[in-house]
């Protein structure tokens, strides 16, 4: 059989199974394992056992289950709230306030949890109530709710860059480190747009009030105070790796520590948190592992049919093309995020265009970066994108209409962030290029 129509078919019955309500981990596995029998036979449990093997020993994703731990500690414990109230202080008196406090308090817990979902309900749950009841504009306070949640999957920590690196075979902490630049300017993207909206028609932000006990000098030490104990997390994380101190696994370990320390700082740790914390980081590990072993066989199913090398011929003739292969590779990534689940679809592309970065010649951190840009903005792009449905669980009277409808500005922002990175690679390569190794 010809390695384009294994190729095909494969990627037609992932689609299909993706589609069909299938759980992701169990579509993936079940059909990378009936394709390898198929074209092998029963030799193919040989391919199929060394794949897993080869998946579990890879150190550097020991990095998932403790960047996952430490966020659900922050969150079963409660001290996020602390975040949100430090923030509401340091802000000050500015019209649009709640808005301008929804994308920092994003920023600052990208850098605490990589979960974009979890975000946007935890923010949903929070803030939005919040600005419904002070007579913000809806579909802006939406929009700046599900586009400060997706900034968590590119500021470090990231689960999602972690997988990709790993699969990509490039450095994680680099991977990681680059999100901090593109992701700062998202910020002041979004920021910026917010302004320019509120300025021209104030009335979508009625009031510039600031907390209680937040006013004055004395109000502004105690945000700072408040805030503190984050900088224990943070530093560990993104301090450790961009100094070459710690490698990204050291350094989730370091943060998983910081997040202890910080609930016990916040007086809300507990026992009882702790071991529901370690149960759902355990579930939630054990099917991104199932999922890893399963793209990493494909990806050896690839090389064993010969569709590798047929890849990086193809990406040959168009070396000379370079920016319209990457106007072609992440224009496939866009139009199907709209439809698939964004992790699925990196599984199935990842194994596909890593031959094609290679005989392309692209700086393989920049294009990845790019690559996770758009899989972050599939996530608010309708019409299944999931940090859409994120928050649409925690406000069920806002309908699904109105939720599409203010998630299209802040895409169009995602897509000049993308373009601008694309035109100055340095703004995901520069942070990069000054680590130790």
């Amino acid at each position: 059989m010809e390695w384009w129509a294994i190729l095909s078919g494969s990627l037609i019955l992932l689609l299909a199974a993706f589609l069909s309500g299938v759980p992701m981990f169990i579509g993936f596995l079940v059909i990378n394992i009936a394709t390898v029998l198929t074209i092998v036979g029963p030799r193919g449990f040989i391919l199929v056992s060394n794949s897993i093997f080869d998946s579990v020993n890879i150190g550097a994703l020991s990095a998932i289950p403790l960047f996952i731990l430490m966020g659900e500690i922050l969150t079963r414990s409660g001290s996020v709230e602390n975040l949100f109230r430090a923030m509401d202080g340091l802000i000050g008196k500015v019209r649009g306030r709640q808005y301008v406090l929804t994308i920092l308090v994003s920023v600052i817990f990208g850098a605490l949890s990589g979960a974009a979902m979890a975000v946007a309900a935890m923010l949903g749950r929070s803030l939005f109530p919040t600005m419904m009841a002070r007579n913000y504009d809806l579909k802006l306070s939406i929009g700046a709710i599900m586009a400060g949640a997706s900034l968590a999957p590119i500021i470090p920590p990231s689960v999602l860059i972690v997988i990709v690196a790993t699969l990509a075979d490039v450095s994680i902490g680099k991977l990681l480190i680059s999100g901090v630049g593109p992701g700062l300017v998202a910020a002041v993207l979004f920021l910026g747009y917010i302004g320019f909206r509120v300025m021209r028609n104030p009335a979508l932000s009625p009031d510039a009030d600031i907390a209680e006990d937040a006013k004055g000098w004395g109000g502004k030490l105690r945000s700072v105070i408040l805030m503190l104990p984050f900088s224990i997390i943070v530093f560990s994380v993104m301090g450790l790796i961009l100094l070459g101190i710690a490698t990204p696994s050291e350094a989730a370990a370091t943060g998983v520590l910081g997040s202890i320390v910080v609930s016990m700082v916040y007086r809300s740790f507990s026992i009882k948190m702790l071991l529901e914390a370690l149960e759902n980081a355990v579930f939630i590990t054990a099917m991104i592992m199932a999922i890893v072993f399963s793209s990493n066989l494909f990806g050896q199913l690839l090389a064993f049919t010969g569709a590798t090398r047929h890849l990086v011929e193809l990406g040959e003739v168009f070396a000379g093309q370079p920016y319209m292969v990457l106007a072609v590779l992440l224009g496939i990534v866009f139009i199907m995020c709209m439809f698939i689940d964004q992790i699925a679809l990196m599984l199935i592309l990842v194994p596909i265009y890593q031959p094609l970065v290679q005989s392309t010649g692209f700086d393989p951190i920049w294009f990845w970066l790019l690559v996770l840009l758009n899989l972050t903005v599939g996530g608010m792009t309708p019409p299944f994108g999931y940090t859409m449905f994120a928050f649409k669980a925690t406000a069920p009277q806002v309908s699904l209409s109105d939720v599409y409808k203010a998630s299209w500005p802040f895409v169009g922002l995602f897509i000049l962030l993308m373009v601008l990175v694309a035109i100055f690679p340095p703004i995901a390569t520069w942070l990069p290029s000054l680590m130790n190794g």
